[in-house]
């Protein structure tokens, strides 16, 4: 049924003004990747300095660092989500992904830390319970901050030493081809791998530290954790606004779409409508001739 030109017209400006809407957060989106990319990338050389310290200080102990590792006793979970919306199954993912790393008894105390409230919706949707809810970062700067509050946690539910804790972190990351996975990663109880001495120092100067074995230890522990936990922060946000962004493109196609749809079937309607006051304009004139007297 063919819609009259009012309802066309009304169309037409509800779409138009969708479009800019769109046009607008998918330019926010593509503005906001760039930065937290650079963000991780930048932490990322900052951990690969902790990572060297982790070995500078197996080589500094001789390998007796392995051996002053303590019993894990106590877990902390930290998953990254979104707490905003038009970014797809971005929080379900997650949530499955980590479902199978959740202990599911008693036998080790875990904390579950959520980043982003529909994150924690989707986790509990999966049967996991969120005992801490933060913010997502709003911005890069605020990357630092979320990263420095999440550690304080750690350590205030560790209540000794940091390696006593086992933790794990899961969030999106993107893939090759523009697609996104969801990933975990364990920080907690260290890898072996970072405590292994190397066979010689390959630097002119040997490696020392002046602070106590086990404050150097909590020290890069700490470090460690911020690190990951800040890059990790930095990857979900670049994935989430990835995600956004293919959303946002596909909805202006959409949109476009419907628009040049509606724009041409006003225009048929306003043709039509001329067409019918031309004819209604001939035929009038015609019936004046008509009844007009013959000489």
């Amino acid at each position: 049924m063919t819609q009259g030109l009012e309802q066309l017209v009304q169309q037409e400006k509800v779409l138009s003004s969708i479009r800019g809407i769109v046009g607008t957060m998918k330019a926010l989106a593509a503005i906001n990747v760039g930065p937290y990319e650079r963000a991780a990338q930048a932490i990322g050389a900052y951990h690969r300095t902790i990572l060297q310290g982790f070995s500078a200080f197996a080589f500094r102990m001789r390998g007796r660092a392995q051996l002053d590792l303590p019993r894990v006793t106590r877990r902390v979970i930290v998953a990254f989500g979104s707490d905003h919306g038009f970014c797809g199954n971005y929080n379900e993912q997650v949530a499955r992904a980590l479902l199978p790393h959740v202990p599911q008894n008693n036998r080790h105390k875990a904390l579950l830390i959520c980043v982003g409230a529909r994150l924690a919706r989707a986790l509990e949707d999966v049967g996991l319970t969120v005992d801490q809810r933060l913010t997502p970062p709003a911005s890069v700067e605020g990357i630092g901050r979320l990263s420095g509050e999440i550690v304080m946690r750690v350590e205030r539910f560790s209540g000794g030493p940091l390696a006593e804790l086992g933790v794990r972190l899961a969030w999106t990351r993107r893939i090759e081809g523009g697609a996104r996975e969801a990933a975990t990663t364990v920080l907690l109880p260290l890898d072996p791998a970072l405590l292994q001495p190397p066979m010689r120092w390959a630097a002119p100067a040997l490696p020392d530290f002046s602070l106590a074995p086990g404050a150097m230890l909590s020290a890069l522990v700490r470090n460690h954790i911020f690190a990951s936990v800040f890059r990790a922060s930095a990857e979900a946000m670049v994935t989430e606004n990835a995600a956004r962004l293919a959303l946002m493109q596909q909805a202006e196609q959409s949109v476009g779409e419907r628009l040049e749809g509606v724009r041409r079937e006003l225009a048929g309607v306003r043709q039509d409508e001329i067409t019918h006051e031309l004819m209604d304009i001939v035929v009038g004139h015609l019936g004046e001739g008509s009844d007009a007297p013959r000489r």
